[in-house]
C-alpha cells in the first residue's frame, strides 16, 4: 500500500513539473486583441451627461424597471429610457448619455449611475428633455480597466471613459 501511495505521489509530481514552464521562454500566447484608452478631460467629462432623443439599441446590457419605465444599458455610454405602460409595444422615449456607465440604481425619482470614475445622482425630466445632476462624488470608482489588460496611466485631469479595439 505504501509503495502504491509513493507511486501515486511520484506520478502527481511528474504531472505537476510537466505543466510548469521551466526555461527562459514565454509559453503563454500573446493577446490577439489590443485596446487603447478613450480619454476625456475632467472639465469636459463633468458636463457630458445629457438627456438625448431616443436612439437604436445596439449593445444592450442590464435592464432596470421603475413603474412603467424600462432602462436598458448601452455599455459605457448610457441608458435607453422606454415607456413600458403597454408591455406588448414599449416606446423608446429617450437616451440618458452617461459616459462610462455600466450600472445604475433607482430610489424614488432619483437615478444613480457610475459615471466612469464618479458616482452621480440625476433627475431626468422627460417633459422638457432635461437632466439635472443633483450630486457628484468624484473618484468613487477606479478607472475603467481594459478588456485585455492594456495599461494607460491617466493624468490627474483625465478620465478613461471606454476602451476601443485597435484593428
Amino acid at each position: 500500500m505504501k509503495r502504491l501511495l509513493k507511486l501515486g505521489m511520484l506520478f502527481s509530481l511528474m504531472v505537476l513539473f510537466q505543466a510548469c514552464p521551466f526555461g527562459g521562454g514565454n509559453d503563454f500566447p500573446e493577446p490577439e486583441e489590443n485596446y487603447e484608452a478613450v480619454i476625456m478631460l475632467r472639465s469636459e467629462f463633468e458636463n457630458s451627461s445629457a438627456l438625448l432623443p431616443p436612439r437604436e439599441i445596439i449593445n444592450s446590457g442590464k435592464i432596470y424597471v421603475k413603474d412603467d419605465f424600462l432602462f436598458i444599458g448601452e455599455s459605457n455610454d448610457g441608458f435607453h429610457v422606454l415607456d413600458n405602460s403597454n408591455p406588448s409595444a414599449p416606446v423608446n422615449l429617450a437616451f440618458l448619455k452617461v459616459l462610462g456607465a455600466s450600472d445604475m440604481s433607482i430610489k424614488g425619482d432619483v437615478l444613480y449611475f457610475n459615471n466612469a470614475t464618479d458616482l452621480i445622482a440625476v433627475t431626468p425630466n422627460l417633459a422638457n428633455n432635461t437632466l439635472e445632476i443633483t450630486k457628484r462624488i468624484p473618484h468613487a470608482f477606479p478607472q475603467i480597466e481594459s478588456p485585455d489588460a492594456s495599461y494607460y496611466n491617466p493624468r490627474a485631469d483625465e478620465i478613461i471613459i471606454n476602451w476601443n479595439l485597435i484593428q
